[in-house]
């Protein structure tokens, strides 16, 4: 099903954070701290200027519209991931970033795009789809 036009280009954006996820599974399999640093420091770096934009957005346009068709549940999870993965990228921003907490933001941050790509946006998209009947 294509997305409604809302969720398209947060729907995108995901591919972003899916490689961000595999980049930080492959520098830890690889065991070696440059590469851990590295991914580290990436993630620390697209989180500030990709992520937290991309959470934003979701909470100001797609949250609301939820929150408001009673999908609570929803909503919280949405934002306890966010607020997760916010106090973990702080940590990130380190020097030497700790291995464990790399591996959870880049667990967290895959199975959060899934989370949203299959539950979140498919909610959503029903109520937008809903939305634009409702108005024709």
């Amino acid at each position: 099903m294509k997305r409604h036009e809302q969720l398209q280009n947060l729907s995108r954006e995901h591919h972003l954070a899916l490689k961000l996820a595999l980049l930080v599974r492959r520098a830890l399999e690889s065991g070696e701290p440059p590469k851990i640093q590295a991914a580290a420091t990436t993630c620390a770096t697209a989180f500030v200027s990709d992520l937290e934009p991309h959470f934003i957005r979701e909470e100001s346009d797609v949250l609301p519209l939820l929150a408001q068709a009673g999908e609570i549940a929803l909503v919280e999870r949405t934002l306890n991931e966010h607020d997760e993965m916010r106090r973990l990228a702080t940590k990130l921003d380190l020097p030497t970033a700790d291995p464990a907490t790399l591996q959870r933001f880049g667990k967290l941050l895959g199975a959060h795009v899934r989370f949203e790509e299959h539950e979140l946006f498919e909610v959503a998209q029903r109520h937008l789809t809903a939305d634009d009947k409702t108005n024709d």
